[in-house]
């Protein structure tokens, strides 16, 4: 099973290194990470993907990861409402007889055309995880030539109900 885990850390050197350590440690295979600032100076949030075969190491894992020095936070976050997002660059053959056929498959994904040769285009998608598969698999057929990704960044969505005692002016 895969789990979603976000943990907001001091931004010093060595991290990282700790952190991803200790997955390893544990044998947690890391399916994806990504790593940037966040709203306050000096301060980072990683988000892994990690596959956990026994549930029961998750927790056990979540309390280490709390007591490693720098860590601020640790959230699994995978079984709330949450936003989550991946970006992926792909270029693919675009010779000029499928260039058409190509941009009408990529027009639903919204993704965006970043680069462009004689024989290559490189598009830019964002989008939940499955989405993005979705896309590397239409675009397979018409030769990929390059593809990377960022991993996935994710956070838990804010509750948003509407006040009770809320009043509407006309």
């Amino acid at each position: 099973m895969k789990r979603i885990i976000t943990t907001t850390v001091i931004n010093q050197s060595g991290v990282l290194n700790r952190v991803t350590g200790l997955l390893m440690k544990r044998q947690f295979n890391i399916e994806s990470i990504s790593v940037g600032h966040t709203e306050q100076p000096g301060m980072s949030k990683m988000t892994f993907v990690v596959n956990v075969e026994d549930e029961r190491k998750i927790e056990q894992l979540l309390k280490q990861l709390q007591k490693q020095i720098d860590v601020i936070k640790v959230n699994d976050i995978t079984d709330k409402a949450m936003v989550m997002r991946e970006l992926a660059l792909v270029k693919v053959a675009t010779i000029p007889a499928v260039r058409s056929e190509i941009y009408s498959i990529v027009e639903p994904f919204r993704a965006t055309v970043i680069d462009m040769s004689k024989s290559a285009t490189t598009f830019q998608v964002t989008g939940d995880p499955e989405k993005i598969e979705a896309f590397i698999d239409l675009m397979k057929p018409y030769g990929i030539k390059e593809l990377t990704r960022t991993g996935v960044s994710a956070f838990v969505r804010e509750n948003q109900k509407v006040p009770t005692n809320h009043v509407s002016i006309l």
